[in-house]
């Protein structure tokens, strides 16, 4: 028989064999894997499910939570910051906006509104006061009437170069603009030719024929178009500021959220560290967040206030401007109304009527007639002034003192409604002497500037009105500049100290972490 060494085992030698195989294949070194099934993950490279494993493994170590939070505090802080910076961005162009066109265009506009009536109302005056070829002129009114009248016909025409380097790039603008200035060059040509009829022996026929045409070509169109023109960039300015306030007030609500997202993650982050590392408080940490909290309240005090300097301009400043200026233009109009009176004999009853159309568009009594103005503008006066809130009238006055706001801007506004009853009171006495067949001296009255008549007081109640309308200039003015004040002091320091929490952020994680290198 054969034996042939190591060939031969026992049943219980071979099953020890097999276990011991299979263990050392189960075991290999790190770095040796075992034979792979073909098909499988290729050697040396881990599966899907491992890598996924090793991943989720790798973030909830302290480290990455540190890193994570580190990263989501210094988005915050960036969102925060280019928020802050989009936001004074806007509001600066808002300012420049409102500063340089809407605000100037809309004030323009009225002045132009105002110079014409006022040209209308001098070259009443002069045809009134100038005698037949100079024979018979009133020095002193007619001195004055042509002075006012050449001192109107340049503001307007400065006032129309302002709208039309304004209006360029608005074709709707640009065409009223041209109309405008198309229709002035033929009114100027129509009172020029009624001021030389006027200059000749037995000319005023013709001079008052020549005044008619001019006047109705501004009743007609010129004027339209100049209301046309206020009120088309007075709704420009009132768009632009509704849109300014809807953004700022979107962009203070978004600030709030980050800034208050920014100082959680601030918070919890050093309640995380104070835990996890037993430390009562991390200095820089500390530091970090009363900075993120200082750019927190800049940046919201910035945006709040941006929003309420702009309002202050829009609604308490410049809705009495506007107001006012359409007052003034009003009252221009009137007096020229009272110069067509005397001068239009046949046309009498029109004029009165449109004198008391005005009076109601400035201080409107319900019901009331010129007859009956005077006790209507008393009764409501009086009841006015035992009690603020009780407010019997309407019209421009009325808006004004809707809208009371400044310091002295209620005394300012009383003493014009005070100015305006005595100039009403006038023009009753001019009716009169004109009802007394005492024509001249209804004209002497209307025209002159000596104490106690009625261009004297007209020029009183313009004074007053000048006085509160400078008030609300003022503050206007003020508003604007703390409003650009407000961006460019605050918004720097909000954007200083945002970029302060980031670093310090920063540095406060750095010694914990560095704990963890090996």
């Amino acid at each position: 028989m054969t034996i042939t060494a190591g060939t031969a085992h026992s049943p219980e030698t071979g099953a020890e064999t097999e276990a011991r195989t299979r263990q050392v294949t189960a075991v290999r070194p790190e770095g040796r894997p075992g034979p792979q099934p073909r098909g499988r993950q290729r050697p040396g490279r881990p599966s899907t499910g491992a890598l996924r494993e090793r991943l989720r493994c790798r973030w909830a170590t302290q480290p990455a939570g540190l890193r994570l939070a580190r990263a989501g505090i210094l988005l915050l802080t960036a969102a925060l910051a280019l928020l802050l910076l989009l936001a004074g961005l806007a509001v600066s162009a808002t300012w420049d906006t409102v500063d340089g066109r809407d605000a100037p265009r809309t004030t323009s506009a009225a002045g132009l509104g105002l110079a014409l009536n006022d040209m209308d109302a001098q070259a009443a005056n002069i045809l009134l006061s100038s005698g037949d070829a100079g024979a018979g002129r009133m020095a002193v009114p007619y001195d004055k009437a042509t002075g006012f009248y050449d001192s109107a016909r340049r503001t307007v025409s400065r006032e129309l170069r302002t709208l039309a380097v304004a209006a360029e790039g608005d074709t709707r603008a640009e065409h009223t603009v041209e109309a405008l200035t198309e229709n002035f060059a033929r009114y100027q040509e129509l009172i020029g030719r009624a001021l030389e009829n006027d200059g000749r022996a037995g000319g005023k026929a013709g001079a008052l024929d020549d005044y008619r045409s001019a006047t109705a070509l501004l009743s007609m169109h010129i004027r339209p178009e100049s209301q046309a023109l206020i009120a088309a960039n007075n709704d420009a300015y009132e768009s632009g500021y509704d849109a300014a306030r809807s953004r700022l007030t979107a962009e203070l609500v978004t600030a709030v959220v980050l800034g208050l997202l920014l100082l959680t993650a601030l918070v919890v982050l050093q309640w995380y560290l104070a835990r996890q590392f037993h430390r009562i408080l991390n200095p820089a940490l500390l530091a970090g967040t009363l900075c993120a909290f200082l750019a927190f309240a800049l940046g919201g005090q910035a945006l709040s206030a941006s929003s309420e300097h702009l309002r202050g301009a829009r609604r308490d400043a410049f809705d009495s401007v506007v107001a006012l200026s359409r007052a003034r233009a009003i009252a221009y109009d009137a007096n020229a109304d009272e110069s067509r009176y005397l001068l239009f004999e046949q046309e009498r009853t029109a004029y009165e009527q449109s004198f008391l159309d005005k009076s109601q568009q400035l201080y409107g009594i319900e019901g009331a007639t010129l007859a009956t103005y005077d006790t209507g503008m008393d009764e409501t006066w009086d009841a006015y002034r035992t009690d603020h809130a009780d407010r019997r009238f309407t019209g421009e006055f009325r808006r004004e003192l809707d809208n009371i706001t400044f310091p002295g801007e209620r005394a300012a506004a009383e003493r014009t409604v005070r100015t305006y009853a005595v100039y009403q009171r006038d023009d009753r006495t001019i009716r009169r002497l004109i009802a007394e067949g005492r024509a001249q001296e209804a004209v002497a009255f209307c025209i002159s500037w000596g104490p106690g008549k009625s261009n004297a007081h007209f020029g009183a109640w313009m004074d007053a009105l000048d006085e509160v309308t400078d008030i609300n200039r003022t503050h206007f003015d003020a508003s604007v500049r703390e409003g650009r004040g407000a961006v460019s002091r605050l918004l720097p320091a909000a954007g200083g100290a945002l970029v302060a929490a980031a670093a310090l952020t920063v540095l406060g994680l750095r010694p914990r972490l560095a704990e963890f290198q090996v």
